[in-house]
């Protein structure tokens, strides 16, 4: 349990490394937090004061400035008291203030959801961050110690913060550098995310702890023993496997607990590069070093400033032994990433330049954050490539390039420059000519082919490019170039989607509801946003959801007399299969969030100008429509055994080989129309197959379903209600 900080312990620790001046400036603004937070209380019932002080702490193990340290005890000010940026202003000055803003949640705008609001949150950030990249430090350690206290939120906030913290903030920690921040945010969430797998694992360390620490002791006493030998001084100690280290090889590899061998790796720290590689030299003679699980991150640097050798090798009892060399500043990079090299100096000074080149990713993320509309696209884009390893690639004079893995040529030549990524006709690897669609690998050398008579970037290298900075330069190509081309290919675009969900282009097209799209995605004119879709910025499907919300919720707003429209279907009377009690041949349609079939319980609602919609009485837009009785009808199935009835289905299962072609066969057994199948594989490696099917009745509904839950695999077979 982590003991609660006070602020003469943060002063303390700073006092290390820090000035006694300064040390005044953080006590003032603690004493102001304190004032500004008086009478608020945390979770855990302590003053909420304690959490400034608990994040202002470990910045400070950090090393950071007192300039750091005070915005992280009063970070919380403006968003939870009656504090204003401009009070922050006259009392820290602008640097404080501008740190403070950019870790403040966007608490005063209205959101659709709450994943957007995440979404313009860290939007934000972003945009703070280009600025001073502290802003993200402070919000790490917010975090830190958010999942340290986590355990007084209730579950559901638990499993959201912990989600969130495994998908965004520990890969933000680990593109830093910051392993000792990213090892416990991980460790945390797993423990809230998958409790069982978590304590397992940590029980069955507890264990093999005994054996294994008496094994790697004596490989460490061989190792200390060989570099007094060969006068290197050097410190070797062990260290077990983080327990989220060891959870995702037991799950990429499907392997068990007792299949993992290197639980615990040997760390050694010489004090030159020149000593890393004797040392190198040492173990591979001691030891037969495994093909391919040598790396060397000295020569060729992590981009987050990470650098070490790494070797595995097959160590006295015949098992793999994991063995990492560095030098001291590697070390203190390793674990601090770049807070260890955070210079701030009197006066504005700011980092050193080696420090400003390696943050190239966020700058990256700035440049292409601006071509996405809609900030969830953003988000999607974020988390890839947060989640995404490297391969190191050479140019032909020499020069190490870093990419995505799975990078193709064209991310290499936009790498090197946007009119070499523009004038791209070809590449060679290796010397050898491949096609554009050639992954890369780990120790090509790349040349690109170009020529001033290119006809510029193809649409379909927006689908084989890895990068977000390719696929951002590819759109800017053709919003720039192809801008009347757009505009028309973006609306008929649009208008396909809308044909394709079955709707009519001039009931859902309409000014007022593209407004509403408009201000959704921030476009000033309808061109604007047709150009987008035109060159791929935003996609039509996200365009026809929100015109379909719209439409929805203005539906929901109107309240119609039945009887003063006309809304009889005298073209095809009683064709749908459902009466109205009371009155004949109304025109009905079917509501697209539920799609109710035969044998549901079900509900009407009068439409202006669309008829009845009918709804099953379980859908959460007929139970929010349910008290408006002035458009209620009463519907009834009208028993019409020739029609169907559309329906979707989600399956949820562990993913393996042809596991959607038994899905398949099991529907087409029943004889049962399929008119549309989609699935994905989670980071969970379950597997979730949306298919969508047409049914004459809920027994024939029934019978699909028992059919589908017998197949080998599968855990849950339910309905869709949008």
């Amino acid at each position: 349990m982590q003991t609660v900080k006070t602020i003469d312990e943060v002063v303390e620790q700073y006092l290390t490394y820090g000035k006694k001046e300064d040390a005044l400036f953080i006590r003032r603004a603690f004493e102001y937090a304190e004032n500004a937070h008086v009478g608020q209380l945390r979770r855990s019932g302590e003053p909420y004061i304690t959490h400034p002080v608990a994040v202002a702490m470990i910045l400070a193990e950090l090393q950071l400035d007192a300039t750091t340290l005070a915005a992280a005890l009063l970070h919380d000010v403006v968003e939870d008291t009656k504090v204003t940026d401009e009070e922050i202003v006259r009392q820290f000055g602008a640097e404080v203030a501008a740190l403070v803003d950019g870790v403040t949640k966007l608490k005063r705008i209205k959101f659709d959801s709450s994943e957007e609001q995440q979404a313009e949150n860290l939007r934000k950030m972003f945009m703070a961050m280009a600025k001073d990249i502290r802003v993200l430090l402070i919000k790490l350690a917010d975090r830190l110690h958010n999942m340290r206290t986590l355990r007084y939120q209730p579950s559901e906030k638990q499993q959201q913060t912990a989600r969130e913290t495994l998908e965004i903030f520990a890969p933000l920690a680990h593109r830093l550098g910051m392993y000792s921040v990213k090892w416990e945010l991980e460790d945390t969430a797993l423990r809230y995310l998958n409790a069982q797998q978590y304590y397992r694992i940590v029980h069955l360390m507890a264990q093999k702890r005994k054996e294994r620490e008496s094994y790697v002791n004596d490989v460490m006493d061989l190792i200390r023993k060989k570099c007094q030998e060969l006068e290197i001084q050097a410190e070797v100690t062990g260290r077990a496997k983080h327990i989220y280290s060891i959870y995702r090889k037991m799950v990429t590899q499907q392997k068990e607990f007792n299949e993992i061998y290197d639980l615990f790796a040997v760390r050694i720290i010489v004090n030159s590069i020149k000593d890393c590689y004797g040392v190198l030299g040492v173990i591979h003679t001691m030891w037969k070093p495994m093909p391919g699980r040598f790396k060397d991150y000295i020569a060729m640097p992590k981009y987050n400033m990470y650098q070490s050798l790494h070797t595995t090798v097959v160590g006295p009892r015949g098992e793999p032994l994991e063995i990492q060399i560095r030098t001291w500043d590697m070390h203190q990079t390793a674990e601090y990433g770049i807070a260890a090299h955070w210079v701030y100096k009197e006066g504005g000074g700011r980092a050193d330049s080696k420090f400003s080149q390696k943050l190239a990713w966020f700058r990256e993320v700035l440049e292409w954050q601006q071509d996405f509309k809609d900030a969830q696209e953003f988000m999607e884009t974020l988390k890839l490539d947060l989640f995404s390893d490297e391969v190191f690639v050479f140019t032909p004079k020499g020069d190490v390039v870093g990419l995505p893995a799975g990078s193709v040529p064209i991310d290499f030549a936009y790498k090197i420059h946007t009119d070499v990524g523009n004038r791209c006709i070809g590449a060679k690897i290796n010397g050898k000519i491949v096609p554009l669609d050639y992954r890369l690998r780990t120790g090509d050398i790349v040349e690109v082919l170009t020529s001033k008579h290119s006809y510029g970037p193809s649409r379909d290298w927006l689908k084989i490019v890895q990068s977000s900075q390719a696929k951002s330069k590819i759109r800017q190509w053709f919003k720039k170039e192809q801008r009347e081309e757009n505009v028309a290919r973006g609306k008929e675009i649009i208008e396909k989607e809308v044909i394709r969900q079955r709707l009519d282009p001039k009931e859902l097209m309409t000014p007022t509801l593209l407004l509403d799209v408009l201000h959704k995605f921030n476009f000033a004119r309808e061109d604007e946003m047709y150009a987008a879709v035109g060159y791929g910025g935003l996609s039509a499907a996200q365009v026809v959801t929100r015109l379909v919300e719209r439409m929805r919720r203005d539906v929901a707003s109107t309240v119609v007399d039945p009887l003063s429209l006309d809304l009889r279907d005298k073209k095809h009377p009683s064709s749908s299969g459902v009466r109205v009690r009371g009155i004949d041949n109304l025109l009905i349609r079917f509501a697209r969030c539920c799609n109710p079939v035969p044998g549901d319980d079900i509900v009407g609602f009068v439409t202006r100008g669309r008829g009845v919609s009918v709804h099953r009485a379980d859908c959460p837009n007929a139970i929010a429509l349910k008290d408006d009785h002035g458009r209620m009808m009463e519907v009834e199935w009208a028993g019409a055994p020739d029609l169907s009835y559309q329906v979707e289905l989600e399956i949820t299962g562990m993913d393996r080989h042809g596991l959607i072609n038994e899905v398949m066969n099991a529907v087409g057994e029943t004889k049962t129309e399929i008119t549309a199948v989609s699935g994905r594989v989670d980071q969970k490696r379950m597997a979730h197959v949306s298919l969508t099917i047409r049914i004459r009745n809920l027994d024939h509904l029934r019978n699909i379903v028992e059919r589908l839950k017998r197949i080998k695999d599968i855990h849950s077979v339910r309905r869709v209600i949008q």
